[in-house]
């Protein structure tokens, strides 16, 4: 089972990297495409819920809830990043988050972290750094506000990871996609109705296919490994969905690919390689 699970968090990451051709190709502003991006999987979710007559509000669904909502804001503050400061330094700030990840699950669910580990997360994040390397990066106002938000969205999601990882044993895969969303879903239904501009029938289709590769399938996937997985190791595969961000940018919309991101993405398939090796390893001692 632990390698089902481990190439279920490999594909969810490696779909999740088709998310930036589909916000790439939309004409709203970031706070609609949320919307539409948290309604798709809550409102299809919420029906496969009902459809099976399973109770939304059970076990530790206040936990869920407030995971869900701290899902959100971690979904704002992602936004801000993304405005006050570049892409490359939103992305570098933002994926500290495995570190985060590492650490909390360490902390809070007593999970065991080898030196191996250790080296294999730096190794992860410094081929994020290498792979953004040409990208300016300053520290003036508007990029400090930016990275401060990148940073906290970071330890969000981090602690979101922990919060499901706790109640996966409790509830379903499609529950807990179902609850991550919910939330951010209700709050972003206003930016999606006063925005300007309005989406297109165009935009709609782009939001509704993103909402349902990355809402769905991709946690879909991200959770299920998450189950059979520590919190830390399936954090450290998440990497991958820069490298397949990359290549599909490269691929579809003639980004450059440039030497340094090749070898940062070649520094984070040798990390989640030798991550898998290392588990395989502890396997066999056991």
């Amino acid at each position: 089972m632990k390698e089902r699970a481990y190439l279920a968090v490999l594909t969810g990451a490696a779909i999740g990297g088709v998310g930036g051709l589909f916000i790439k190709a939309m004409s709203i502003p970031a706070t609609s495409i949320a919307c539409i991006r948290m309604m798709v999987p809550c409102m299809l979710l919420g029906g496969w819920v009902l459809y099976t007559k399973t109770r939304i509000f059970r076990g530790n669904y206040k936990v869920m809830l407030g995971g869900s909502a701290i899902n959100a804001v971690r979904l704002y503050l992602f936004l801000v990043a993304f405005i006050y400061t570049s892409i490359g330094n939103a992305i570098i700030v933002f994926y500290t988050w495995p570190i985060f990840g590492t650490l909390l699950g360490a902390t809070l669910l007593k999970e065991h972290i080898t030196r191996q580990q250790i080296r294999l997360l730096g190794l992860a994040f410094t081929g994020i750094v290498i792979a953004y390397s040409n990208q300016k990066f300053s520290f003036d106002n508007q990029d400090f506000i930016g990275m401060t938000a990148a940073i906290s969205s970071a330890f969000l999601y981090a602690l979101t990871v922990i919060i499901f990882k706790t109640e996966t044993p409790n509830y379903t895969r499609n529950e807990i996609v179902f609850y991550q969303n919910i939330v951010g879903a209700l709050v972003f239904i206003p930016f999606l109705i006063f925005n300007e501009p309005i989406p297109t029938a165009r935009d709609v289709t782009l939001g509704i296919s993103y909402g349902l590769m990355v809402g769905i399938v991709a946690y879909s996937f991200f959770f299920f490994g998450l189950k059979y997985l520590d919190a830390s190791r399936a954090s450290m595969l998440t990497y991958v969905e820069v490298v397949s961000a990359v290549l599909l940018g490269y691929l579809f919309l003639d980004e450059v690919l440039s030497w340094n991101m090749i070898v940062g993405g070649g520094c984070i398939i040798l990390s989640t390689i030798l991550l898998r090796l290392e588990t395989r390893e502890v396997r066999r001692e056991r």
